[in-house]
């Protein structure tokens, strides 16, 4: 019998995986959670066979759980599921331990077999994720500063301002713009931060 967990914060979400997995006669949810702090913790007391994590979650989100839960424990089997397909989003949740990776249009038949394959120790990757993956790989990747710059651009902020946040000199800003828009391929700001959402590097919230 797998032993799976939940962890969504959309009741609707949650209730709906445990309905596809309940029908199953060799699966059955453990526990469905709306945190990444819960899913940590009930993680250590159970340790569930495979965990469908969501990656954005109010207070503690997927990535860090993820994170945590696999720093932990190194037989975590976890598969993302999420509504985002953003490459840096792949990546993320990818990097921080997740063996799978689901959108949440995925038909209950693939929801399954991912469970079945990542217990048994796989990686379950569909092939429009992985193209978003190699896609994430094969561009380079921002530093720190040009990510924190980026999503500043992102609120509206002009380069004063940016500059002002981060309390540095304008020109600064300028220098690490110019390189933004080298590394996303991007002709100007806007386009620049239509890539970065696009991709799921700079939100809107």
């Amino acid at each position: 019998m797998t032993r799976i967990l939940i962890v969504d914060d959309h009741p609707i979400v949650r209730q709906g995986l445990a309905a596809i997995i309940d029908m199953e006669p060799d699966m059955t949810v453990l526990a469905q959670l709306e945190d990444g702090s819960e899913a940590i913790e009930f993680f250590r007391q159970q340790q569930p066979d495979v965990t469908l994590m969501d990656l954005r979650m109010p207070q503690v989100g997927g990535v860090e759980a993820i994170t945590t839960i696999c720093a932990e424990y190194k037989n975590a089997r976890i598969i993302v599921v999420t509504t985002y397909d953003g490459d840096e989003e792949i990546y993320r949740g990818l990097q921080a331990g997740a063996q799978g990776y689901l959108l949440k249009n995925t038909k209950p038949d693939e929801l399954l077999s991912a469970i079945r394959i990542v217990q048994t120790g796989q990686q379950y990757i569909p092939p429009q994720v992985g193209a978003k993956l190699f896609e994430r790989m094969s561009n380079p990747e921002l530093s720190e500063r040009e990510l924190e710059i980026v999503r500043l651009i992102a609120t509206g902020k002009t380069n004063q301002e940016i500059a002002t946040t981060l309390s540095v000199a304008e020109s600064t800003v300028k220098f690490h713009i110019t390189r933004i828009l080298s590394k996303l391929g991007a002709s100007d700001r806007t386009q620049a931060v239509i890539i970065a959402l696009r991709r799921g590097i700079a939100k809107l919230f």
